[in-house]
């Protein structure tokens, strides 16, 4: 993935900044989003080692001789390896003496493994935290993408709700939601859950061959990737007339969904947006069905920092995206999701989607 609209010097720059804060000596990224949020280049997952190791001193793209080509100039070296080459051997030599290490949370164990033998003196950390405190409030044009993502897939959900679902299996649903992501906008879908009658008590059901019915509720949740920046957005369906439990069981999760909304502004405690939606649900009686955690951040990662729960006392700030996403489920009868992707903003929040909220009847 390469984006010039980013300024990837700065980016390197602040990263050095909380490695000095830190006391890290080196900083050791490979696979998945560290890296191209640093560098805009995506490594692909194979076992040839691509790793990004920064220094107070150097800042070196180690990458394999036949992947080179893909890498866009950036404020590093490029160093190409060849097949005869260790890349292990490369990376240890650039980083010398260095004590302390962070390395990226998605590398594969066989190198973090070869390094840490490699570097016997260094203590090895997770580099997580570090990339996330950089990572967790988005740039300007951070947030244009992920707006751009949230409103393609608002497309999506028009054209679902013009879809007669009766009849049709979760799975052939799914395959709809996916080849509508892609022609809707984004580069590619990266998953999808159409969970019918009792499945969609189950928050994370994969989609099956179970046919949906009349008088089911629906759940679809549903992200893909627009340049490099995700989407992910859950409404509920009933196919047919809804009974009024099930109208009130959504009365209760949209309702729970705006007072979390209303809670985002600058400053505001993620355990207080949670407890927002959480107290919505609890005084309507439904508090042991609503069982995750009310958001997530977004970001290059569908899941990401910060997260929306009650353990989380660190303020939101201005930059900072995650999902609103209550639900309740009732298990071996159906349930009920509603999410969007909201923003914090210098006086407030922006709610990216802009789909209809309402339980949508189809069929």
């Amino acid at each position: 993935m390469t984006s010039p609209r980013f300024d990837y010097a700065s980016r390197l720059a602040r990263a050095r900044a909380a490695m000095e804060e830190r006391g890290v000596d080196a900083l050791l990224l490979s696979v998945g989003p560290d890296l191209p949020y640093l560098t805009g280049y995506e490594a692909m997952p194979l076992e040839r080692l691509t790793m990004f190791a920064v220094t107070a001193e150097d800042a070196v793209l180690v990458v394999p001789q036949l992947e080179a080509p893909r890498v866009e100039p950036g404020p590093f070296e490029t160093r190409p390896w060849g097949e005869l080459e260790d890349p292990v051997r490369l990376v240890a030599g650039i980083v010398g003496g260095a004590r302390s290490v962070l390395i990226g949370d998605h590398t594969w164990a066989t190198f973090v493994l070869s390094l840490q033998e490699a570097l016997p003196e260094a203590r090895f950390g997770p580099a997580g935290e570090l990339m996330a405190s950089l990572r967790v409030r988005k740039e300007p044009a951070e947030v244009d993408l992920l707006r751009q993502a949230a409103q393609a897939a608002d497309r999506v959900l028009a054209r679902l709700a013009e879809v007669d679902m009766a009849a049709r299996t979760e799975r052939e649903v799914a395959r709809l939601v996916a080849e509508w992501t892609v022609e809707e906008g984004h580069d590619v879908d990266t998953f999808k859950i159409v969970a019918a009658g009792p499945n969609a008590a189950s928050p994370h059901h994969e989609p099956t061959d179970r046919v949906i019915e009349r008088g089911d509720v629906v759940i679809v949740d549903f992200g893909g990737r627009l340049g490099g920046y995700c989407s992910d957005t859950t409404r509920t369906f009933v196919v047919g007339d809804p009974t009024p439990e099930q109208e009130e069981v959504h009365a209760v999760v949209l309702a729970a969904q705006r007072a979390a909304a209303q809670a985002v502004r600058p400053g505001a405690i993620p355990a207080e947006i949670d407890a927002a939606a959480r107290r919505v649900i609890g005084e309507a009686g439904y508090g042991e069905y609503f069982i995750h955690r009310t958001g997530h951040g977004i970001g290059l990662e569908v899941h990401e920092h910060p997260y929306i729960i009650e353990t989380n006392s660190q303020p939101v700030e201005p930059g900072m995206a995650f999902s609103i996403e209550p639900g309740i489920y009732l298990p071996g009868r159906f349930g009920v999701r509603i999410e969007d992707i909201v923003v914090v903003t210098d006086d407030g929040v922006e709610i990216l989607n802009d789909s209809d909220r309402s339980l949508v009847q189809i069929g």
